[in-house]
Order: C-alpha cells, then sequence, then structure tokens
C-alpha cells in the first residue's frame, strides 16, 4: 500500500494542475445534478417489517386521510373568561371553517361541536388532517393554515397551531461550521506555526464537504434522505477532512526541515501518513456502513451519507492535498530558526539536545506509575459511566422544540389541559373482514380499550369505504416518550391474539407513536450485536496492523470504556439535566434512539485514528531497537502533538453543532465532542502508554504461527525505507551508525518528527 500511495503522491505533485481541475469538475458536475435533479429533505421516520409500518402502509391504501399527518389549533380565552361564550365560541368555529379551506386540509374538527375543551373551559382544541405525509406537505401549506387563526385572534384568543405535522429541526445556516472552522485555524496555526500551512486542512476540507453535501442534495430527488444526514454529513466530513489533512501536512513540514526535497517529501508523506489515513477512513466508513445492518432507511441513508463524507475526505487528503503541497513548493518548509524548526529538530533527537516536549513529559508521567495510572483511568471512566445505566430511548417530538416556538407552545398547553396523550395518539386499525359482525366486534373492540390501564379516550370508530376495517384512536394518559405509553402499546399488542381468537378482528397498533416506539425497539436491540461487530472489527484491523495480541485488546477495551463514559455524559445532560441550560436543552427527557448506535459507529473510527497514530509510533521505535518504555516514550514525542491539535479540532467542530442544532443532532453533536476528549487524552494519550508500559515486551508478542498467517501490512512505509525510496530523490547520503542502535535516519516516517 505504501508503494502505491507513495505513486499516487508523487503524480498528484507533479501532475497539480490537473488534480485541481479534475476536482473543479468533480464540484461543477456535483452543482449540475443539484440543480437538475436535486428535490428536499424528508424526515419521516419508517421501519420496515414492523407491524406499525405494515399497518401504516395498508392505512395510505384505505384511508390515506388516517394515515396523513395532522395538525393541531389551541385556542385560549383571555383571563377571567371561558372559551364557550358565544363571541368566543363563533370565533373559533370561524377560524376552524377557514383552515377546512387551507391547501392539503382534508379534515378539521371544530373543538365546540366535538366537545374538545378543558374542563375549566377555558382552552379548545381543534385538529386538522392531512391525507399526506409530513415530508409531503408543500412549502406553503402550514404558513396557509396560521393565517386562518385570524378571525380567534381578532377576537381576542391567543391562538397557536402545533401537531405532528411540524417538526423541531429547523435550519440554522451555517454558522456552526463557520465557527468549527474558526476554531480548527487557530489550532491548526499554533501546531504549524505558520498561518499559510494551516489554511491547507481548511481549504482541502472545505473541497471534500461541499462535495458531500452536493452530491447529497442532489439525491434528494431520488432518494429519501433525511434532514439530519447533511448536516451529519458536514460535521464529519468537516472533522475528519481537516484531521486527515493536519496529519499528512505535519509529516510533509517535518520531512521538509530535515532538508527533504518537496516532491519526494509530500510522496513520502501520502505514502506513511496517507496509508494511517487510509486505515483510519476505512474503519469509520465501514462502521458507518454497518448502520444499514438495523434496517431502517433514515438511519441507513444517514450513515452512508456520513461514510461518503469520510471517503471524499480521504480521497481529497490523498489527491488534492499533495497537488497544493506542489503549488506550495518551498512555502511549507519551515524557516530555518524559526520556533517550528527547532521544535522538529528536539522531535528528531529525541529531546536529547534539549527539553522534552510536553507530549513526552506527559507519557513520562503516565508510565511512571502505569497500574497506579491505570487504576486512577479506569474510576474516572467508569465513574463517568454511571449514569448509562438509566439510558432511555426515543425519537424526538415537539415537546423538545425551541421554547419559544408556536409548536413547542401547542404541545405544551395541550399537555397541561387535556393530558400529554393527545400529543401523540395511537391509531387501532382493525381488520373485521373475518368476523360474524363487523361493526358489533368494532364496537367490543372500542369497550375493551377503554376499559384499558393508561388510556385516556377512545375516539368514534372510523370504518374504510369497503366496511371491513376500521380505524380507532386512542389516547394515552402519558405522553409519546413516557414508558407507560410504551407498555400500554405492548399490552394492546399482547392483547391482539386474544381478540383474533375470539371475534375474527385482527389488531395492529400504528400512528407516529407506535412507529417511534417500534424504531427504539429496534435500535435497542441492535445495540450489543453492532457494538459486538465494531469492536471485532476494531481487534481484527488492529491485529493486522500492529501484529500484536495485546494492542487490539487494549484498544477495544478502551474504546467501550470511552463510549460507555460519553453514555454516562450524554444522560446527565439530556436526561438529568446536569449544564442543560448551558447547552440550550429545551426539555430533559429519553435520548434521541439514534444516538447510541451511530456515536459508536463514529467514535470507532475515530479512537482507530488516535490510535493508529499513537502506537504506530511506538511499535517502529521498539521494531528499530528501543526499550518498551523508550518505545512509548518516542511515540509520545512524535504524535502527541499532532494527536492533540487533531482531537481539539474534532472537538470544535463537534461542540460548535450543539448550541442551536435540531433536537436530534444536539445529543449526537455533544456526544461526539464529548467522546473525542475522552478517547483521545484519557484513553490514548494516558491509559494507553500506561497500559503498554505495565506489560512490557509482552505488548509486541504474536504467536509464530499466528504471525504466518497473518498478511503484512507497510503503512509505515517500512518497504520504501528498504528500497530507498525516501533517500534516492533527495540525493542525501546515508551515514554510518552503531549496529543495534535507534538512529532517526533509519526509522521509517511514522516514527520520526511531525
Amino acid at each position: 500500500m505504501a508503494s502505491l500511495l507513495h505513486r499516487l503522491g508523487r503524480g498528484a505533485f507533479r501532475h497539480r494542475r490537473a488534480v485541481l481541475a479534475g476536482w473543479l469538475v468533480v464540484l461543477a458536475t456535483a452543482v449540475a445534478c443539484v440543480a437538475g435533479f436535486g428535490g428536499t429533505t424528508n424526515d419521516e421516520f419508517t421501519i420496515p417489517g414492523s407491524e406499525s409500518q405494515s399497518a401504516m402502509d395498508a392505512l395510505r391504501t384505505e384511508l390515506p386521510s388516517a394515515a396523513g399527518t395532522s395538525a393541531q389549533i389551541v385556542f385560549v380565552a383571555p383571563e377571567g373568561h371561558e372559551i364557550t361564550e358565544p363571541s368566543y365560541a363563533r370565533a373559533v368555529g370561524a377560524t376552524m371553517a377557514q383552515a377546512g379551506k387551507a391547501p392539503q386540509v382534508t379534515h378539521v374538527t371544530d373543538p365546540m361541536t366535538a366537545g374538545l375543551v378543558s374542563r375549566d373551559r377555558t382552552t379548545a382544541l381543534g385538529q386538522v388532517r392531512y391525507d399526506v405525509t409530513k415530508a409531503q406537505l408543500a412549502g406553503d401549506s402550514l404558513t396557509a393554515l396560521e393565517r386562518t387563526t385570524r378571525p380567534a385572534e381578532d377576537a381576542g384568543l391567543t391562538v397557536d397551531v402545533g401537531g405532528s405535522a411540524y417538526g423541531s429541526d429547523k435550519s440554522t445556516g451555517h454558522s456552526k461550521e463557520a465557527t468549527g472552522m474558526l476554531f480548527a485555524l487557530v489550532v491548526l496555526t499554533v501546531t504549524f506555526g505558520s498561518l499559510f500551512a494551516a489554511g491547507m486542512p481548511l481549504l482541502t476540507a472545505v473541497t471534500g464537504v461541499a462535495v458531500t453535501l452536493l452530491g447529497l442534495q442532489a439525491l434528494t430527488g431520488v432518494l429519501t434522505v433525511s434532514g439530519t444526514a447533511p448536516s451529519l454529513a458536514s460535521m464529519l466530513g468537516l472533522a475528519v477532512g481537516i484531521d486527515y489533512a493536519l496529519f499528512i501536512v505535519s509529516r510533509h513540514r517535518s520531512q521538509l526541515a530535515s532538508g527533504t526535497d518537496p516532491e519526494e517529501s509530500a510522496a513520502t508523506a501520502t505514502a506513511t501518513a496517507g496509508g494511517a489515513v487510509v486505515f483510519a477512513g476505512l474503519t469509520v466508513v465501514i462502521a458507518l456502513c454497518g448502520l444499514a445492518v438495523v434496517r431502517i432507511p433514515f438511519l441507513t441513508v444517514m450513515g452512508l451519507g456520513g461514510a461518503a463524507a469520510v471517503l471524499i475526505a480521504v480521497a481529497v487528503a490523498l489527491t488534492l492535498l499533495p497537488a497544493l503541497m506542489g503549488f506550495a513548493g518551498d512555502r511549507l518548509r519551515p524557516r530555518p530558526g524559526s520556533r517550528t524548526a527547532r521544535r522538529e529538530r528536539a522531535a528528531h533527537d529525541g529531546g536529547r539536545n534539549g527539553r522534552p516536549n510536553l507530549g513526552e513529559r506527559w507519557g513520562r508521567l503516565a508510565i511512571r506509575r502505569p497500574l497506579l495510572t491505570l487504576a486512577a483511568v479506569l474510576v474516572a471512566l467508569l465513574a463517568l459511566a454511571v449514569p448509562a445505566r438509566d439510558l432511555h430511548l426515543a425519537l424526538p417530538d415537539n415537546g423538545s422544540a425551541p421554547a419559544g416556538s408556536t409548536e413547542r407552545r401547542t404541545y405544551d398547553i395541550v399537555s397541561k389541559e387535556f393530558g400529554p396523550g393527545f400529543n401523540g395518539p395511537l391509531l387501532i386499525l382493525a381488520d373485521t373482514s373475518h368476523t360474524a359482525d363487523p361493526r358489533q366486534a368494532t364496537a367490543a373492540l372500542c369497550e375493551e380499550l377503554k376499559a384499558m390501564e393508561g388510556v385516556a379516550t377512545v375516539g368514534a370508530p372510523q370504518r374504510v369505504d369497503h366496511g371491513d376495517a376500521a380505524v380507532v384512536q386512542v389516547v394515552p394518559r402519558t405522553g409519546p416518550a413516557d414508558e407507560r405509553t410504551r407498555e400500554l402499546v405492548e399490552h394492546i399488542r399482547d392483547r391482539s391474539a386474544d381478540w383474533q381468537r375470539s371475534s375474527g378482528t385482527r389488531v395492529r397498533v400504528t400512528g407516529s407513536t407506535a412507529v417511534g416506539i417500534d424504531v427504539s425497539d429496534r435500535l435497542a436491540d441492535s445495540l450489543v450485536p453492532f457494538a459486538l461487530v465494531v469492536v471485532g472489527l476494531s481487534l481484527l484491523l488492529l491485529l493486522l496492523l500492529f501484529r500484536s495480541l495485546v494492542v487490539p485488546l487494549k484498544a477495544g477495551l478502551g474504546f467501550l470504556l470511552s463510549v460507555a463514559a460519553t453514555f454516562g455524559a450524554v444522560v446527565a445532560v439530556f436526561q438529568w439535566g446536569l449544564l442543560a441550560d448551558l447547552l440550550g436543552v429545551a426539555r430533559t427527557g429519553p435520548v434521541v434512539s439514534i444516538l447510541p448506535i451511530l456515536v459508536m459507529a463514529v467514535l470507532f473510527g475515530l479512537a482507530m485514528d488516535y490510535e493508529v497514530f499513537m502506537v504506530s509510533r511506538m511499535r517502529e521505535a521498539y521494531v528499530h531497537g528501543a526499550g518498551p518504555r523508550d518505545a512509548i516514550l518516542a511515540g509520545s514525542r512524535h504524535a502527541s502533538r499532532v494527536v492533540t491539535g487533531a482531537a481539539l479540532i474534532m472537538f470544535a467542530v463537534f461542540a460548535s453543532f450543539v448550541p442551536g442544532s435540531s433536537t436530534m443532532l444536539r445529543p449526537i453533536a455533544f456526544a461526539l465532542a464529548f467522546g473525542v476528549l475522552v478517547d483521545a487524552f484519557v484513553v490514548r494519550m494516558t491509559l494507553v502508554p500506561a497500559a503498554l508500559a505495565l506489560v512490557g515486551r509482552a505488548a509486541w508478542w504474536l504467536p509464530t504461527w499466528l504471525a504466518r498467517l497473518l498478511p503484512e501490512v507497510d503503512i509505515e512505509g517500512e518497504r520504501l525505507r528498504t528500497a530507498g525510496a525516501g533517500t534516492s530523490d533527495a540525493g542525501t547520503a546515508r551515514e554510518e551508525v552503531p549496529a543495534g542502535a535507534p538512529d532517526e535516519r533509519t526509522l521509517p516516517p511514522g516514527v520520526q518528527g511531525g
């Protein structure tokens, strides 16, 4: 692989104008595809194969008005008045009549005639039904509905419009990306000591994100793409794009500082650091693509969109970045006598002629008493993980919308005046085609539903045209995300077999609340198998890479600790409410269902990313004669600065998506930001050195029979060094070194500064 990447890097450097033109063509093609095929995003949750989805699909065919989305209009009388006063009742009726004429509306329920009035007679609840899903609503349909409230408002009533037709996920522009990029620029400038060099990773990352987002937008015309998918792809693409370029540019500048020719340096950096980038990128891609096994379309699209962003970031780093290095030439070389040049020399001589850098000092601290370090890290991470025991998953609803939004006000008023169940009623599809008397069977079913614990009200049955089925609306006493609502759904489903045996009535539970419960259940059931697959993959890949049994095992356990601590922090913030106000969390409650499995997929890739860049330098130093502890310090010395910069950039990009983001994206962004900090600084830079120091030489042991079976993965370019590829073009000569002594010039670039 190193030889192939070496040729790729050299070719991109030499043919830089062609490479740049190629990427410009890709961007132009993506823009053209958006213009020709682009559509809109679709936030509808579907779960093929589930009872709720099959019933919903049947409703869309037989009774579209029941399967479509709905809106609510809440009327509140002025203080000291009742909504049933004649003038207010007429205003409510006039508003509902106007609402019935709004675009795409098929049916309205006047609360004054249907009796949907609160017990204190201050509030009325009007219902509006559409025969299309939320995703199929025209852009101005809800705006037109809001305009129909003028008669009630003119009469002095307070009116709010909400319901399932409204979503809490609203775009906040590109300020999040700009904030993350600004912080990244600061970190890169400090890392490189050069604003010019700092701009290169930003330029390549933005290029990759632009291609990804344009591609996703073009696909919205032919595929169902959720509104969260582009945000996730942007977040991932920006973070990994900057980090991958940081690794390669850092290696390139380190080699330039030692006098290497720019062309050869670009090729070697692409071959060595680029190999690690390929490995790290593929781990993220495989984990994200693995989300497809859950068989939930919106999650599959999110995973594939994120995987595409990472793949494009890798492609940009291996082609466009070397081309830009060609344009930059010697301008990326640290100036003689500069702080950067001195730092590179200090890294090359192992700190013997100067003060050890911060990374090496931190490594010394971690391995001074490795058992104590391990114990302290384990206690801290397990303490952070304790809240994860209370993890409760659900899909977001309007109760998590911003406090000032109309959908949030509607949600809160309905919960207070009518009960939280009115915000998420269940739909019962009763197939009575095999009963002796369909109407009597439906009536008996309604009576049994009314008698169930947890049921607030049961609506009048609505029969389909052929008369062999009916739809019954059941309003729970609890809200859509409440555990007791889940129990009610499970109880109705448990009773369905009895109803079919006794009367021939086949009962299926559906509606947005039931679909959300089924989605959460499937995700929860998939979590452990997915975790086993991810950890198993990490063990296999690291076994191939490091040819060690201890390193993969330690990496997998470290990943699980990072994930557990991250889930604990998420529960503490988004369920318990710690720091909720500071982070703009509108309401505490269940965590969005997709968070655990999605965060595991992304953090796995990032954890392996840092693992590769830290441990590869340790392994190479050990292979070339360094003792176990000296090898650990060499890895800490050479990798810590780059890994620290990469982790801080990742954290900044993810954290910038926390404030102002949608209720679905905010906890995901928080989890990724927190997880990156924990994994990079606590696990990879502290726990890993301590664990390797504790086991000593056994860390690099591999049974002979297994070593013969495993293929060689030349990720650090050892074969390039052996062939002299790193020096032949530069025209430098090797000096003699004592036998067995680890010398910087004989080490692969993976253990040199940078």
